[in-house]
């Protein structure tokens, strides 16, 4: 079969590899109808995050059909159409039992060297690294899905692809997110970042009710984007995003404040960005914390710091002393994609929301590494990649 792979820093490669088998009685086999290009992958593009090795898979966002069933898959049969979860998760485990399924503590087929990274190890993903398992990913023409009963989401047939896709990751990481924050009606939510996960991030805080939700960004078709999903846009290389947060909020700073942008963030003064871009190659962080800075600085007392953008490694300058004087709350995490998809399918079939708006390109799979470019450089209008093989 046909995939994307990774083969190192910028090489991303349309390849011929094997296809996948059953391993496992437990296991399925989906042949692919979509899949994305999403930030996260960006950070592997990148260079940013460790144990990948040549010739992995890419992609953790996808969905199929089902094609083939091991003989232990109870809840799949083949013909199924679904969407996968990211995160892969066996059900049954103390963490899955309490709705925390990125943490599973089964699915992890290298726990012990996420453990010595992280102190513990988390679930299985696919297409990432093999921290996480070295599940080869989505952006392929067929997937096995291991511990297939209860890593899927079934679908309806009256739903498009573009409408479901996204429930396997974007649209439940956005959605968690503002979840994580507890909104109250009388909330102002600020959201770093107007990529995708933003801009679920912003119709999230919508939905939930918020008083005023604001979207930070440096490009303009992503801030025209949030503003017409109900964001009040702030360029941060064109205006002071303290002194704007300060206006909209009479000086009192947003009670909530999301960081939708993770390990590659930009920063509007050029000696601080560059200061953290060379830490960064010369290995003293290995993260850029410009947003989580920002966010500490700017957040009401007594607020709370939600942090879907994905981090890697050590992060440095941090100010902990005033997160803590502050009172602050800090919520973080992969996504508990199958905590929320039953809610957020059913918002998507009475029409609350149609996730596709975020789609600017549609593609075959073989164009893949040039998209991966165009949507890493932000050109051509490029917010969200589809990919089908």
């Amino acid at each position: 079969m046909k995939a994307l792979c990774w083969h190192g820093k910028h090489d991303i490669r349309y390849d011929t590899v094997p296809d996948p088998i059953l391993e496992h009685p437990g296991d399925a086999i989906i042949k692919v109808s979509a899949c994305a290009i999403c930030g996260s992958d960006l950070h592997l593009f990148d260079g940013f995050m460790p144990q990948m090795k040549s010739g992995d898979v890419m992609g953790h966002e996808f969905m199929g059909e089902v094609v083939e069933v091991g003989s232990e898959t109870r809840r799949l049969k083949v013909g199924d159409r679904v969407v996968i979860p990211f995160t892969i998760t066996c059900g049954e485990c103390d963490q899955c039992r309490r709705g925390n399924f990125s943490v599973c503590e089964r699915t992890n087929r290298n726990a012990d060297a996420a453990a010595k990274m992280f102190g513990h190890s988390t679930a299985g993903l696919f297409g990432y690294t093999h921290l996480t398992g070295g599940y080869a990913g989505g952006q392929a023409e067929f997937v096995r899905v291991p511990w297939a009963d209860t890593t899927h989401i079934p679908v309806p047939p009256e739903l498009s692809d573009d409408q479901v896709l996204f429930l396997g990751d974007i649209l439940p990481t956005g959605w968690q997110a503002a979840m994580q924050c507890e909104i109250e009606p009388t909330d102002t939510v600020a959201i770093w970042g107007a990529g995708p996960v933003g801009q679920m991030a912003v119709r999230s805080a919508v939905l939930l009710n918020a008083r005023q939700v604001i979207c930070i960004d440096d490009v303009p078709e992503r801030l025209k984007m949030a503003s017409d999903g109900g964001a009040i846009p702030i360029n941060f290389e064109k205006e002071s995003v303290v002194d704007r947060l300060n206006a909209l909020t009479q000086g009192k700073g947003p009670d909530k404040c999301i960081d939708a942008v993770g390990m590659e963030s930009h920063s509007a003064s050029a000696m601080g960005g560059m200061v953290d871009r060379v830490k960064q190659a010369v290995g003293a962080e290995t993260d850029r914390p410009h947003v989580l800075r920002e966010m500490i600085y700017v957040c009401r007392p007594g607020g709370v710091l939600s942090v879907p953008g994905v981090y890697g490694g050590m992060i440095d300058k941090i100010p902990f002393g005033a997160s803590m004087n502050k009172g602050l709350t800090w919520r973080m995490g992969q996504t508990h994609v199958r905590r929320w998809t039953d809610e957020l399918l059913d918002l998507i079939v009475k029409g609350r929301i149609d996730p596709s708006f975020v789609i600017t390109h549609h593609e075959q799979l073989q164009a893949g590494p040039d998209m991966y470019k165009t949507f890493r450089d932000k050109v051509d209008g490029c917010i969200k990649v589809v990919l089908k093989p």
